[in-house]
C-alpha cells in the first residue's frame, strides 16, 4: 500500500500549503559540504514533485554555516524567478544586499522568542533584534519583496526552559508588525506537546493575529511533530513547514535534531483528505536518492516504508 486511505474530516481546512525547508534548513546541519550541483537538483526534484514552495538557501556569512557558503551560486542555478517560490534566509542587511543583488523576490529573516537564543544566534539582546530587522524588512518592501518572519524556541528553550506564551505572542508580533506577511512559530528543539501548540494558536488568535498569517515549524526530537501538526491543523493553520526525508536541524542548538519529515506529513495530510497538490511517489524517490548522496538511510518513516517498497 503506497498511499493512505483519505477519510475526510470536515472540520479540518480542506487544502494545506507546505513549506518545504529541507534545501535551507535541512542542508545547513549537515556535517560535510553538499556539493553545488546536488543541492541544484534536490531542489528541482522538489519542484518537481509538486512542492508549492522551496525555500533554496541562506545568505548567511560563510563563517557560520559553511553548509551554504555558495548561496549565490546556487540561485544561479536554479528558477527562483519561476512560478514556485524559493525564499532565502537574510540574517541582515548584508545578507538582503546579496539577495537583491541576485533577483530575489521572496526572502525570510530569523528572531528569537529567548534572551539567551538571540544573544547566541544573533549576537544581540532580546530587544535589540527588532532593530536590527527593522531596515531589513523596510528595504525589502520597499524593493517589493515578500518577507517571512521565523521565530524560533517558542515551545521550550535548551538554556531557559520553559518559554512563557506571552512572551512567544509579544516577539512574535513584534516580528511580524515590522513587514513580513507571514509568521513562522518554531520548536526549534522539538519539546512541545498538542496543547502546548493549541495554548500558543490560541494566544496569537486572542492577540489579533489571523492563522492566515501563521505557519508552523516542528522538529521531532521527542517524536511530536506530526502529533503537534495535527494540533495546529485542528486550529485552522494552513501552512506548515517540513523538511524532505526529514533532513535538518539547527546548528545553534545541539539538541535540534531534525525537522519534521515532509513525507510524513503527506501521508497524514492526505490521509484526512487534505489536498497539497504533492506527488507522494516523488517526493519520496527525491528523499531517497538524497539519502544516497548523503550516505546515510532517511529518518523519515515513511521514505523508509516505501523507497524499497
Amino acid at each position: 500500500m503506497r498511499q493512505p486511505q483519505p477519510v475526510r474530516d470536515e472540520s479540518l481546512p480542506s487544502q494545506v500549503t507546505i513549506y518545504e525547508v529541507g534545501p535551507r534548513d535541512g542542508l545547513q546541519n549537515e556535517q560535510t559540504v553538499v556539493p553545488l550541483d546536488t543541492k541544484a537538483e534536490f531542489i528541482r526534484r522538489l519542484v518537481a514533485a509538486g512542492l508549492p514552495i522551496v525555500e533554496a538557501t541562506s545568505f548567511v556569512h560563510p563563517k557560520w554555516v559553511p553548509q551554504l557558503a555558495d548561496a549565490a551560486e546556487l540561485i544561479d542555478l536554479v528558477d527562483h524567478e519561476g512560478p514556485v517560490p524559493m525564499p532565502v534566509l537574510v540574517p541582515n542587511e548584508r545578507g538582503l544586499d546579496r539577495a537583491l543583488e541576485k533577483g530575489v523576490k521572496h526572502i525570510a529573516i530569523f528572531g528569537s522568542a529567548t534572551e539567551t537564543f538571540a544573544r547566541r544566534n544573533l549576537n544581540r539582546a532580546l530587544d535589540e533584534q527588532f532593530a536590527m530587522f527593522e531596515p531589513t524588512v523596510r528595504r525589502a518592501r520597499e524593493a517589493g519583496l515578500d518577507v517571512r518572519a521565523y521565530v524560533s524556541m517558542c515551545f521550550g528553550d535548551p538554556w531557559e526552559g520553559e518559554v512563557p506564551v506571552d512572551q512567544v505572542v509579544t516577539v512574535g508580533k513584534r516580528l511580524f508588525d515590522l513587514g513580513a506577511s507571514q509568521l513562522s512559530l518554531g520548536d526549534t528543539i522539538g519539546v512541545g506537546t498538542a496543547h502546548q501548540v493549541t495554548a500558543l494558536l490560541h494566544a496569537f488568535d486572542a492577540a489579533g493575529l489571523a492563522k492566515e498569517s501563521l505557519a508552523v515549524h516542528f522538529h521531532d526530537t521527542y517524536g511530536q511533530a506530526l502529533s503537534n501538526a495535527y494540533a495546529a491543523l485542528q486550529a485552522g493553520i494552513t501552512t506548515f513547514d517540513a523538511s524532505a526525508g526529514g533532513l535538518g536541524g539547527c546548528p545553534y542548538a545541539e539538541s535540534a535534531t531534525g525537522n519534521l519529515a515532509t513525507e510524513d506529513l503527506v501521508w497524514l495530510l492526505h490521509g484526512l483528505g487534505v489536498r497539497t497538490g504533492v506527488d507522494l511517489t516523488a517526493l519520496v524517490g527525491t528523499s531517497a536518492w538524497m539519502a544516497e548522496q548523503l550516505g546515510r538511510p532517511s529518518p523519515s518513516r515513511v521514505v523508509a516504508a516505501l523507497a524499497g517498497a
